[in-house]
């Protein structure tokens, strides 16, 4: 489940937003194999030890394993916690053989105690039912996001009975003594081998004894996975008895080791150096480990696996060729490469088709020094996997995994196969792909984004031909509804299409036949407020066309759903035709990319690519093992060599190769900043004369959330917004989004906003204060809209609520880091995205029922007011145009075309066709029924039409005013001025002065050709306002300031019209924004 993302500012909770969900693929026989996400997944299933299972006292009667087959057996897993506190906790169910597979928000709850003979030992049971036949099942104890033990991949066909003891990792087949456990618990890895020569022990292990203490500690090891912990200690090592490598107490870490892993040294981890040679060593990660402590009589102490990944990165490094590489010399063969130093061994399967036929199996030869296994061949147009055999830390044993290629870049449907396909051939290239003209970019700031998801695009649009409704294709039709208004955008001066995920994800079947449809005529017929609608549309939800598509599986590949043929290149083809007709809309790509997670890990998912490779490398490990969640699935380690060079290698794929035109980066928080200003630096080196791209015209952003266990640099400097001043990578500005809209997306949705009616229209639904706490409130929301409006940098200087200047981070408060940015560019303003609800939505959850429609709509007007004419970069959600609904669903990953339409026609309007999704909403359902039966709220398509003019509007005057894209800092701040400053401003009025300079003005020199200021404004009180100032007065004295000559020519708006400056003095009417500009004589 992926789950709340959070970022922390100093003083203050604060935020983002509630994101998507994973499941795998389906076949065609729409069976589900379900893969639970990291936060669930067990790290292994231990053995429990010889001498435990001798001592054990079984004392009750045993499961009953008999009764009908057809209802399937029952796993009996009893659980004990020493502490008796068993309240809450519960058992997580997974896998093909679990007869009701549980959701994590609902595990079993427990039986009643078990009485236990002859002893004080409480245990509780829980009742797993299994398939007829069931082989493996797993089980994992956890109470909300705290997990206990766990028993994955469990063989039920030797024992119906899985015995699980708080704290210790493995599982046991019947009831063991709990006096006679063994001593530490090699399923969990807690030693970290950082280095070479360097394992990290934590401090507390054997009870610190190791440091400076009698006690020998040593390294075992097992070829075979043979290790098994018992009361003697770690038992089946391959090293003769007493022969094992001792380990010697260095005591405080290296300097180096301390710098790449913080965290280990922050949590007082000591080092113990390891006596070997390199042969052995590289021998050794090939190998189940161990480190064990016993005292001087030879008594165990204590026992722990060992997690690899920093000497992986001290012995094997890489920076040569991966995947496929093609020789052009007439041989016609291909080298396939595969970076997996800890496999014992890697066979090639290579395959004529995509699916069925026999594999001919080529054995690959293991470069020692590189950890690269190769094969070479005429494999061109062939399909192929990896057997790799190696030792899987999540099972704690050798297995033969079929792997896919982290470097493929062509595929059989649903990523099943990889394709061995030249993709630089002419053939999977437009005519004129080679030679074609990209829309002019000068600097990020002149940039307009609009975040579309590919097949919310077209797949309802009537207009497009049905083969290429919801594909890459549909981009390509010119005559059609939806790319007309895209072009109209384009034509007003939206500059970036941001597409959501559009790499190879793993929530959507791929192949036609296996995708699930809901009868929308059904749907139609019933009630705006009915619960059925989301009913249906949750049983196909995870076998329909739809996801988000925040599940990556193979990152170097388009996904398959959007083209016409997901077997082979067709996809390659059709991604590059639809950059080629963006292109000719006069629009650039921005590719948004997740490489903070994946969808899958272990040996046995299909989704799983680079936890079969190479075990345990790629996802970031706490310090039991286990893979770290936070981000909502298996969260990758940027930290790690390889995993940061994939990123790397990814993106200049994707630039180089497909001509996209920037990248999103999907929780870029938890990606390290080392990683991402390498891949800007290695994006910037690209040029047009070498690569067929400009690389300085790509721009990087993303979401620089700082929560989890990244948190304040704690496992190394993240990408997140407080640390991404001066590097030229922009970030979200959720400040302005809460500033304008009020509240967070964890709070109740109806926490009103500067522009939703807080203190002037109050909705009574929530306790917002008295009068006096909202008006202070919405001076302190205003503090957020000033900062964005000027950049959101951190050092602008401007006048507070209380009268003093303060620089924009201490906006709204004190060291709030309101602002973080160092320049202009590093500022993504919005106010809505694919996450939370729409804009429209948003405001419907929070005006008062005394504000109409139109003034609603309005509201929607100045929201996107905002953002279109504050410095630094305009984001937009595709449909703010259109006064976009989603039924009020607060998180639509999976919601289907239903309520995700999109429909730029404005014939219809999505507010009101059924409650949202239950799983995510049904906790608001008491409120948002009765808005949702108000169809008189539905907007009429003269209203949609004018929320996409207003739009229009908005791009073509910041697109022909210099002044709205000031490229600095240093210009933002001797240009920009605010007035209604100080403690006797009216609230919800915003205004602001923009200058340029002339040949008259020493050191200002003159940017706009039209205009020698830019006056805004922005009323979002309910009242027409007439403000006057002796400060504006003095400034604009003898000035004539008149409406921008584009106010009004789109939107035709009288309303708008009427504002006017004279004298210095400014009327504007209610819920209404304007630009006013002095003409250069």
């Amino acid at each position: 489940v992926r789950t709340t993302r959070r970022d922390a500012l100093p003083a203050r909770t604060h935020r983002t937003h509630m994101s998507s969900h994973a499941a795998p693929r389906v076949t065609a026989s729409a069976t589900r194999c379900v893969a639970p996400s990291a936060s669930l997944r067990p790290q292994r299933s231990a053995k429990a030890s010889a001498s435990a299972r001798a001592r054990a006292r079984v004392t009750r009667a045993r499961a009953s394993n008999g009764g009908n087959a057809a209802q399937g057996e029952v796993l009996k897993v009893f659980y004990h916690r020493p502490d008796g506190a068993y309240e809450g906790w519960g058992a997580h169910v997974w896998g093909e053989d679990a007869l009701a597979p549980t959701e994590w928000a609902t595990p079993l709850a427990p039986g009643p105690n078990v009485e236990v003979d002859a002893s004080s030992s409480s245990w509780v049971s829980f009742d797993v039912r299994l398939r007829p036949g069931a082989n493996k099942i797993s089980v994992l104890i956890h109470k909300g996001e705290s997990q206990d033990c766990r028993a994955e991949e469990y063989d039920v066909s030797e024992s119906k009975e899985a015995w699980l003891v708080s704290g210790y990792g493995g599982a046991f087949s019947s009831e063991p003594a709990l006096d006679a456990l063994p001593k530490g618990d090699i399923g969990k890895a807690r030693a970290l081998w950082v280095a070479r020569d360097i394992i990290a022990l934590p401090p507390d292990f054997a009870a610190g004894m190791f440091v400076g203490g009698d006690v020998n500690v040593r390294l075992a090891r097992s070829a075979s996975a043979a290790l098994e912990l018992t009361g003697d200690g770690v038992q089946g090592g391959d090293d003769v008895a007493g022969k094992d490598v001792v380990l010697v107490c260095d005591g405080v870490l290296p300097v180096d080791v301390c710098k790449k892993f913080p965290h280990v040294a922050a949590a007082g981890y000591v080092a113990m150096r390891v006596p070997a040679e390199t042969s052995y060593v590289r021998e050794a990660l090939k190998c189940q480990l161990a480190v064990a402590a016993t005292d001087s009589s030879g008594i165990p102490i204590d026992a722990t696996g060992v997690q690899i990944q920093g000497a992986i990165d001290d012995l094997y490094a890489y920076d040569g060729p991966l995947g496929a590489e093609f020789h052009r010399d007439g041989r016609d063969e291909v080298t396939l490469r595969v970076w997996a130093p800890t496999a014992r061994d890697v066979c090639l399967a290579v395959f004529d088709a995509p699916r069925g036929d026999e594999a001919t199996r080529t054995p690959m030869s293991f470069d020692a020094d590189t950890g690269v296994w190769s094969a070479t061949g005429q494999f061109v147009d062939k399909y192929y996997s990896y057997e790799v055999t190696v030792f899987n830390p999540m099972t704690g044993q050798i297995g033969k995994n079929t792997a896919s290629d982290p470097y493929a870049r062509s595929l059989a449907a649903d990523g099943r196969r990889v394709h061995v396909c030249d993709i630089s051939d002419a053939s999977l290239k437009p005519s004129d792909w080679e030679t074609f003209q990209k829309p002019t970019f000068t600097h990020a700031v002149d940039s307009s984004i609009y975040e579309l998801h590919v097949r919310d695009f077209s797949a309802l649009d009537a207009t497009v031909d049905v083969p290429y409704r919801g594909k890459y294709r549909a981009f390509s039709q010119s005559g059609t509804t939806c790319v007309q208004h895209l072009r109209k955008l384009a034509d007003a001066g939206l500059t970036h299409v941001h597409l959501l995920p559009s790499y190879d994800f793993g929530s959507v079947p791929e192949l036609e036949e296996n995708q699930r449809t809901v009868d929308f005529e059904v749907l139609a017929k019933m009630t705006p407020d009915s619960a059925e609608q989301q009913k249906l549309v949750r049983e196909i939800s995870w076998t329909d066309a739809f996801n988000w598509g925040y599940d990556p599986v193979h990152y170097g590949v388009p996904e398959g759903s959007y083209s016409t043929n997901p077997d082979g290149a067709q996809r390659v083809l059709e991604y590059r035709e639809m950059v080629r007709a963006l292109a000719d809309m006069g629009l650039r790509v921005v590719c948004d990319v997740v490489y903070n997670h994946t969808l899958s890990s272990g040996p046995s998912d299909v989704n799983s690519v680079l936890d079969k490779i190479v075990p345990g490398y790629y996802h970031r490990r706490n310090f039991d093992g286990i893979i770290e969640a936070s981000t909502c699935c298996n969260n990758t380690a940027s930290e790690h060599v390889m995993m940061s060079r994939l990123i790397v290698d990814d993106l200049v794929h994707w630039a180089k190769n497909y001509k996209v035109d920037g990248f999103r980066f999907d929780l870029m928080g938890h990606i390290m900043l080392s990683t991402m200003t390498r891949a800007k630096a290695a994006l910037e080196a690209l040029t047009l004369e070498n690569d067929g791209v400009d690389g300085k015209s790509l721009y990087l952003y993303g979401e620089g959330w700082d929560y989890a266990e990244v948190a304040q640099g704690r496992v190394g400097k993240n990408a997140s917004q407080l640390n991404l001043a001066n590097t030229g990578i922009g970030s979200f500005n959720d400040r302005v989004r809460e500033g304008c809209i009020g509240g967070t997306p964890f709070g109740d949705p109806r926490m009103q906003g500067f522009i939703t009616g807080l203190y002037y229209t109050p909705n009574g639904k929530v306790d917002q204060g008295d009068a006096d706490s909202q008006r202070y409130r919405m001076m302190e929301d205003g503090e957020k809209i000033i900062a964005a409006l000027s950049g959101n940098v951190r050092d602008f200087v401007f006048v507070n609520r209380h009268g003093v200047e303060v620089p924009a981070s201490s906006a709204a408060w004190p060291n709030s880091n309101v602002a973080y940015a160092g320049e202009p560019a590093e500022t993504v303003n919005y106010v809505s995205a694919h996450d939370n609800e729409t804009l429209f939505d948003c405001i419907m959850l929070r005006a008062s029922d005394a504000v109409s429609l139109e003034d609603r709509c309005r509201m929607n007007h100045l929201a996107t007011a905002i953002v279109a004419l504050a410095q630094g970069v305009p984001f937009f959600h595709a449909g703010d145009e259109i006064l976009r609904s989603k039924s009020l669903d607060r998180d639509s990953y999976s919601s289907g075309d239903w309520f995700n339409r999109l429909d730029y026609s404005g014939e219809t309007h999505n507010f009101g066709i059924g409650l949202p999704g239950e799983q995510k909403n049904g906790d608001r359902y008491e409120f948002i029924a009765p808005m949702l039966a108000n169809t008189s709220m539905r907007p009429s398509k003269a209203l949609i039409h004018a929320a996409t003019k207003n739009f229009c509007e908005l791009l073509s005057i910041r697109k022909s005013t210099p002044l709205l894209r000031l490229r600095s800092t240093r210009e933002i701040q001797r240009r920009m001025k605010f007035y209604n400053r100080g403690p006797a401003q009216t609230p919800g009025l915003i205004i602001a002065s923009i200058n340029d300079g002339d040949a008259s003005t020493p050191g200002l020199p003159m940017l706009d050709a039209q205009y020698r200021r830019v006056l805004l404004a922005f009323n979002a009180t309910t009242n027409a306002l007439t403000h006057k100032e002796a400060d504006m007065g003095v400034d604009l004295a003898g000035v004539d300031i008149e409406l921008h000559p584009l106010v009004g020519d789109v939107t035709k708006d009288p309303t708008s019209m009427k504002s006017v400056v004279n004298d210095g003095e400014l009327f504007i009417p209610a819920y209404t924004w304007a630009v006013f500009v002095q003409h250069r004589q």
